[in-house]
């Protein structure tokens, strides 16, 4: 009798169905943290350029006001070379309408893509 009985008690345990919907909402939050993971990384990334570009364009900026005399107007590119990385800097000197002041635009790109813009105003010493 006694085996009677226990064979009439349900199963303990999962069922598929549940089981599976368990995959997916696991499936689901590890996808999203995957995402947000990439994300992150994208912008470390784009925040590291954006350093290195601010570093050649102040440098360039300031050798222009260390500069004795004022720059030509136009525009000059140079290399420059930052945590082993080469960005060209395109240095724009237009005038303003005071003929003392001369208005200079760094502008940083990697591989033809812009990174960063600073621009400055520098006076006759």
């Amino acid at each position: 009798m006694n085996r009677l009985a226990d064979a009439r008690k349900p199963a303990r345990g999962f069922t598929l169905v549940e089981v599976l919907v368990a995959l997916g909402i696991v499936a689901i939050a590890l996808a999203a943290g995957v995402r947000s993971t990439a994300a992150l990384t994208r912008n470390a990334e784009r925040q590291s350029d954006l350093l290195l570009a601010q570093l050649c364009a102040e440098n360039a900026l300031v050798a222009v006001r260390l500069a004795k005399q004022m720059p030509p107007v136009g525009d000059n590119t140079s290399r420059c070379e930052q945590a082993g990385r080469n960005l060209d800097t395109t240095l724009s000197v237009r005038p303003t309408p005071n003929p003392n002041f001369l208005r200079v635009e760094a502008q940083v790109a990697e591989r033809s893509s812009p990174l960063l813009t600073l621009s400055t105003v520098v006076g006759r010493y």
